[in-house]
């Protein structure tokens, strides 16, 4: 029976055959836990987007256990227990989860992106110059970690040498379940006391001074009239690295694997780049960087042909809603002029990530600089996968950029 908790099941590779036969059998399947109640898992594209768009059905807030499988309100926000690390945003309901997203907004709208554009640009450029062509590199350290780190740097307003700290502590915040990244209950106390350090002092210096950097906005939030407290800004801290990080980062990662095994698709890209704008939603949708969410029933529903009761744990799958093949005709095939339309790898509805503009535009200037310069790609490794039923992502990548 397959159990999409366990994290040894993602560490091949997504099993997309297992999670297409389970939601070929229903979109909404029981997934027994070996520590728990159970859940039910969302596959299907449509019943994801109605759990997504249904907050006070679907409910993310924390005292109702979180947006993870795991209870955050019972083991800590990061499988931890850290009593320092408050509730991220992600973990409430609206209205609070909303007027969070009112004061976050204006660091991610249009014309501060607009500005931020040239100097990502400008960053790849950078990091690419870096990159050995023609031989096998690992191409996590050299681009696909730095990029969306040091966009992130600038946006928080610390320094860019910093984003050494930051890919290290967002390891440890999302690997619970990988050896690699959580060695030792004592390396994650030292680990998390390091952030705490760090976000504190981050926390008193914007308070003090504040900018139009999203620390500021964050440190001087007021939630129903309150000023936001120390613990809280840590774990929207926490969130704001994780989320811009991950999914941008693995989205390259699998979009350098899909171009190796494609390589028209490839060919394509460089004899048009005008495709790259809605190449990067396929890239995404491809790539579902995310693998699950979890919200729990307020009260007795039906989904998918399924009674869902008050107090039940639905946890949506988004690359079984993202491979759906009643949405996406061939959804295995990869396809830089497939017109996508909507994806769910930036999640829907009340909780959808307010920075997926950023993110696609980060894919868009990396694949357009790579364009100019890589005619083929080659994965020369099996690459080296994080071991998690959350993050799809990787520790390496070995590939080859052939001129």
């Amino acid at each position: 029976m397959t159990d999409l908790k366990d994290p040894d099941l993602y560490v091949g590779g997504m099993p997309y055959a297992e999670v297409a036969a389970l939601r070929a059998a229903g979109s909404v399947h029981w997934n027994p836990e070996s520590d728990g109640a159970g859940f039910w898992a969302v596959l299907g594209f449509d019943d994801i987007l109605t759990v997504s768009r249904q907050a006070d059905l679907f409910s993310s807030a924390h005292e109702n256990g979180g947006h993870r499988i795991f209870n955050e309100n019972e083991v800590g926000l990061t499988g931890a227990g850290e009593a320092a690390i408050g509730i991220p945003f992600i973990s409430h309901d609206p209205p609070t989860h909303t007027q969070y997203r009112k004061f976050i907004m204006p660091a991610l709208s249009p014309a501060r992106l607009e500005g931020i554009e040239a100097r990502i640009a400008e960053r790849v450029e950078r990091l690419f110059a870096d990159v050995p062509l023609n031989e096998t590199v690992n191409i996590l350290p050299l681009l696909t970690v730095p990029l969306p780190l040091l966009t992130l740097a600038e946006l928080l307003g610390v320094p860019a040498e910093m984003w050494h700290d930051l890919h290290r502590w967002t390891d440890a915040f999302v690997g619970e379940d990988d050896p690699d990244f959580r060695q030792s209950p004592e390396a994650m106390q030292a680990v998390m006391a390091e952030f705490i350090g760090f976000a504190s002092a981050l926390f008193e210096e914007r308070r003090a001074n504040p900018g139009a950097d999203i620390a500021s906005l964050l440190a001087n939030t007021e939630i129903h009239g309150e000023p936001v407290s120390l613990g809280d800004f840590v774990g929207n801290l926490i969130l704001v690295l994780v989320g811009g990080n991950e999914t941008t980062r693995n989205s390259i990662n699998h979009s350098l694997i899909a171009f190796a095994n494609n390589p028209d698709q490839w060919d394509a890209i460089r004899a048009d780049p005008g495709l790259l704008p809605n190449a990067v939603r396929e890239m995404v949708r491809y790539a579902s960087p995310v693998i699950h969410m979890r919200r729990t029933a307020t009260r007795d529903t039906e989904l998918g042909g399924q009674q869902i009761r008050k107090g039940d744990k639905v946890v949506v799958f988004y690359p079984g809603g993202n491979r759906d093949p009643s949405i996406f005709e061939d959804p295995d095939r990869f396809d830089v002029t497939r017109p996508v339309r909507q994806h769910l790898a930036f999640g829907a509805g009340t909780h959808v990530c307010v920075g997926s503009r950023l993110a696609e535009m980060q894919l868009r200037l990396a694949f357009a600089t790579m364009a100019r310069h890589v005619r083929r790609f080659e994965v020369t490794g099996a690459p080296s996968r994080v071991r998690s039923n959350f993050i799809n992502g990787f520790k390496r990548l070995e590939v080859r950029l052939v001129t």
